[in-house]
């Protein structure tokens, strides 16, 4: 077995509101979730109207997998024009780790 997370800290654009920031958020959110069938939600910044993490988790039988899966789930979201990366973080668990 073999655990991946994925840590981004985003920048959002012209975010003036906390209900402004839920209607960037959710969509980001959700698309990882349906496309990637991964864990996904925001971990971070909840009080910030124009920042926010997104924390992302995912579980496979080879290293190579979560790899490309995290890898695919940070291009989604640097991919949107409404936010800015500022810090993405990744992290890979395999059996040997966990003990």
């Amino acid at each position: 077995m073999v655990v991946g997370t994925l840590v981004v800290d985003l920048r959002l654009g012209d975010v003036r509101s906390l209900k402004e920031k839920r209607s960037v958020v959710r969509p980001i959110v959700a698309d990882l979730r349906r496309r990637f069938s991964v864990a996904a939600a925001e971990t971070g910044h909840a009080d910030l109207h124009r920042r926010t993490e997104i924390g992302v988790a995912t579980v496979a039988s080879t290293h190579q997998h979560v790899v490309e899966v995290l890898e695919r789930c940070e291009r989604l979201v640097a991919a949107r024009p409404d936010v800015e990366v500022l810090v993405a973080r990744r992290w890979v668990f395999d059996d040997d780790d966990l003990e």
